[in-house]
Parts: structure tokens; sequence; C-alpha cells
């Protein structure tokens, strides 16, 4: 599970302190590039009304009745992905500005083991775009202007800890799905992140959710995945994924994406089979016109802070739940999980 001879460069002390520095210089530097202002979002929203994102639309969001709301069902929220829109309309934001939050969620169907936790914790943020922006130059202008933050993160942590180096490469490549499929026809979706990370050192995957079958699933309510870009290909958003040198293997950063208009978004629902899905409250705001058009997306906090920090596992900058075995490999390699 962890590299062989792996051992953490900062004390238990000193990793809680530059996780914080490093969220806090990230969000910063973030908001400068993106121009975004932080606001407070919900825990939870109410079941049935098409707020609360669905994912790849098999995992079971965790949810409650409240007691003095007569029953009334609530869930967890699994992303942002549809608030955070929703917000921008009835905050109206002006076109070229957004804004971004902490967002926090429980995934119990996720994975469990060195990257991956049933605590999700994530900068959600969602920016305000004209007509001429839904397009794949602006969708890879703003992935520059993350990577770059992402960059400068590094740097100033390394100031601070000089020991975490920045290994990260000084450039964001992009390719598409389709073209990673054609380099690598016989390796899964995932062991082609692995040799595009390899190869690149950081890359933007264009295209999560179309195809038949797609790279990777992907809800058809809020990224544009089925609009036809250059050179045939579909799909207005993509994952930014990494080499993390001290796991020596891709790490996904970031989800994100474009988001559909009133024409992709029926379209997409009829791909998936859920056209119903226009007659809920969310669904029908943005059918009738009244949510902006925007370019949004989530970054892994906890996966962040394990990059820059050079950790092997996210137990190491997270606070979660892990199994037996994980925790008594960690214990038995002085490794703490938090």
């Amino acid at each position: 599970m962890f590299p062989e001879g792996y051992k953490s460069l900062l004390s238990q002390h000193d990793t809680e302190k530059a996780i914080k520095a490093a969220k806090d210089i990230f969000e910063k530097e973030l908001s400068g590039a993106l121009k975004l202002s932080r606001v407070t979002s919900p825990l939870f929203v109410e079941s049935g009304s098409g707020i609360n994102d669905d994912l790849n639309g098999v995992e079971r969001p965790v949810s409650f009745p409240v007691k003095n709301l007569g029953e009334k069902k609530m869930e967890i929220v699994q992303s942002l992905a549809k608030w955070k829109r929703m917000a921008l309309a009835d905050y109206s934001v002006e076109v070229g500005r957004g804004i971004y939050t902490d967002m926090n969620a429980i995934r119990p169907d996720d994975e469990i083991d060195e990257i991956h936790s049933i605590y999700v914790d994530q900068w959600d943020w969602e920016k305000v775009i004209d007509r001429e922006d839904r397009n794949l130059d602006y969708l890879k202008k703003t992935v520059r202007l993350i990577y770059s933050a992402i960059k400068r993160t590094a740097f100033l942590l390394e100031e601070l800890y000089p020991v975490l180096k920045d290994t990260l490469a000084d450039e964001i490549a992009f390719v598409h799905t389709e073209d990673a499929k054609k380099e690598w026809p016989d390796k899964s979706p995932y062991e082609r992140e692995y040799e595009l990370a390899k190869k690149y050192g950081a890359v933007f995957l264009i295209g999560i959710g179309y195809g038949n079958p797609p790279h990777s699933g992907r809800a058809p309510d809020y990224d544009d995945w089925s609009t036809e870009t250059e050179g045939g290909y579909h799909g207005l958003n993509g994952d930014i994924i990494v080499w993390d040198d001290t796991i020596k293997a891709n790490l996904e950063l970031s989800s994100m994406g474009i988001r559909v208009d009133h024409d992709s978004l029926l379209k997409q629902l009829e791909i998936r089979g859920v056209p119903e899905r226009r007659n809920l409250y969310w669904h029908k705001r943005l059918l009738s016109g009244e949510f902006p058009l925007t370019i949004g997306g989530g970054i892994g906090q906890s996966r962040l802070c394990m990059l820059l920090l050079k950790k092997a596992h996210i137990g190491e900058v997270q606070a979660s739940v892990w199994s037996d075995s994980d925790t008594n490999w960690a214990h038995n390699k002085g490794i703490r999980l938090l």
C-alpha cells in the first residue's frame, strides 16, 4: 500500500500546520485567478428537488428526516454542482465573476483506499460566462488558470517547508478521451489515465461522460459532455489528473466543465434515459431560462494536500474511517492515519 521506504517528510505537528497553509494559499490563488467570491453553502438539501448532485447516478446519498418539519426528508450533498448555479442566479452574479465554497460530503458507496475516502472535502466553484465562452478554448484557458494556482501554491508551500520540493510539471497537457483510447486501446480507462499522467506529468482529460462506453460516468444535468467540439469529438468538460511522484501513480484533482444549457440538458437526459428529470424543481428553473450560463467544478482539498505534502495515504491529511488492514498496515509502518 505504501511505497517502499516511505516516510513522512513532516512531523504530525507540521503536517497539521501545512494542511492549513496549503488550503489557505490555494483558496486565495484560486479566488484571484478566476475572480471568485467565497460564499456559505448547505451541508444538506431537500430530497426530490433535483438540487443534489447524482454523480454517476448509482451512488446513494445519505438521507435523514427532520422531526420539526413534518419528517421532511433531507440529503447530505454529494457535491454542490447544481446548487452553485442556482446560487449564482439568486445572488445576481455578473458575467466574468463567480463563487467558491467549502463542500463537505459523505459518500458511503465510494471506495476506501490510499486515495479514496467516504468523506469528501473539496472547493466547489462556479463562474458566470457569456454564450460565446461555451467553447473548448475557454475551457482550456480556465484549466490553465487553475493549474497555475496549484503551481503557485506548491512554490509558496516549499518556501514555508523547504523539504516539500515542487515536482509538478510546468505545464498541463490536453488530451481527449477518444485519443487516449486510440493510443492505448487495450487498456482500461484507469490505466490510460496512469499512462497519460506518467507521460505528461499533468493532463486535462476532455470528454468525460460521452461515448459508448464512456471513459467514465458523469451526471447528465451539470457538465456538458455531449456538445460537439473540435475534430468531431464531444465534450466541454474533463478531469485534471497529475502524476504523484510520492505514490508513483496518477491522481485526479478535479472534475470540471462548462455546464449544460437548455438544449444539452434535454439531450443528455434523453441519452441517460431519465427525461422525467426535466420536471424537477432545479431542472424546470434551468429550462425556463432562470439560470445563467456557467463553468464550474470541484477541486479535492485532501487530494491536493496529499499531493503537495508528499503523503502516501489520504488518511494522513483527513480524518475518516479506514479498514482494519489499512490501519494496521499504516501502524506497522509508523504512519499515522487521522
